[in-house]
C-alpha cells in the first residue's frame, strides 16, 4: 500500500511516499492543503505535528505525557506541549502566551509557539475535510525511532552528525533503501528548504507506515478525543 511520512520543514512540508519496497517519491509542498490534495490517494499518512488539542484545563495531552515517560531523558524534552486551540487563533507570541496561561495555568514555550502555524494548518484541514481524518495520523519521530530500535531511545541529538548517523542506521536495518532516499533528498533539496533531520523524520514515518501495514499502536492505548472530535494520540509501530 502507498504510505506517506510528512515532516515540517523550512519550505513547508517534506513528504516521503513509499509505494512498494523499491519505489518512492519525495516532495515538498508549501502548505498542508497542497500536500493533502496531492497525496490523498495514499492509504496512510503519518505526520509529525500535534493533532487533537485541548481547549482549556491544566492537564496537557496524555499522549505527550506518556511519550515523555517512554523516551526518558534527554529525548523526552523533544515532546512539546502544544498550545490550546484558542491560542492558535492569535498572531503574536505575547497574545497567545497570555491566553494559553489564562486557560491552562501553564506557560507557552517558544518551541511550541514556533510550530503553531503548522499546527493551525493541520487543525484547520482536519476540521474541514472529514476524509482527511481517516488517513492522517499523528506521530512523533523520537517515539518512532524508539519503537524501531527495540524500545530504546536514541543516544544522540538528531541535530548532530552522530545522531543523524545513529538514526539512519536504525532505518537502514529495517528498510534497505533508506540511504538511497536520504542521499536523493540531500541532493534535490537545499538545507534552506529541508534540514537533514527533516528527511530522517519523514522517512521514519513512511517506513513505520510501510512496516505496520496500517496496524499501529497508540499512546494512550485508548485515545482521548478533543472538542472537535479529533483523537489526541501518537501512533507508533507495534
Amino acid at each position: 500500500m502507498d504510505v506517506v511520512g510528512i515532516d515540517g520543514c523550512k519550505a513547508g512540508w517534506f513528504c516521503v511516499t513509499l509505494q512498494r519496497m523499491h519505489l518512492w517519491n519525495l516532495d515538498v509542498f508549501p502548505d498542508i492543503t497542497a500536500a493533502w490534495q496531492a497525496l490523498q490517494a495514499a492509504k496512510l499518512i503519518l505526520i509529525d505535528i500535534p493533532i487533537g488539542l485541548r481547549e482549556t484545563g491544566r492537564e496537557g495531552r496524555r499522549c505527550d505525557q506518556q511519550a515523555r515517560k517512554l523516551l526518558g531523558a534527554p529525548r523526552a524534552s523533544s515532546v512539546f506541549t502544544p498550545p490550546v486551540r484558542p491560542a492558535l487563533a492569535l498572531r503574536t507570541y505575547q497574545e497567545a502566551a497570555r491566553v494559553n496561561y489564562a486557560l491552562t495555568g501553564r506557560k507557552l514555550s517558544l518551541q511550541s509557539w514556533g510550530i503553531s502555524p503548522k499546527i493551525r494548518e493541520v487543525d484547520q484541514l482536519l476540521r474541514t475535510q472529514r476524509s482527511a481524518r481517516e488517513k492522517i495520523r499523528e506521530i512523533h519521530p523520537e517515539l518512532l525511532f524508539w519503537a524501531l530500535n527495540g524500545a530504546n531511545a536514541m543516544t544522540h541529538s538528531k541535530k548532530r552528525l552522530p545522531g543523524f548517523e545513529e538514526r539512519l542506521q536504525v532505518l537502514s536495518r529495517l528498510f534497505s533503501h533508506s540511504e538511497a532516499i536520504v542521499d536523493e533528498a540531500l541532493c534535490r533539496f537545499s538545507r534552506a528548504e529541508v534540514a537533514r533531520d527533516d528527511i530522517l523524520d519523514a522517512l521514519a514515518a513512511a517506513v513505520t507506515g510501510l512496516l505496520s501495514e496500517g496496524r499501529l499502536k497508540t499512546l494512550p492505548a485508548v485515545p482521548e478525543v478533543d472538542a472537535a472530535g479529533l483523537p489526541m494520540e501518537i501512533a507508533y509501530l507495534q
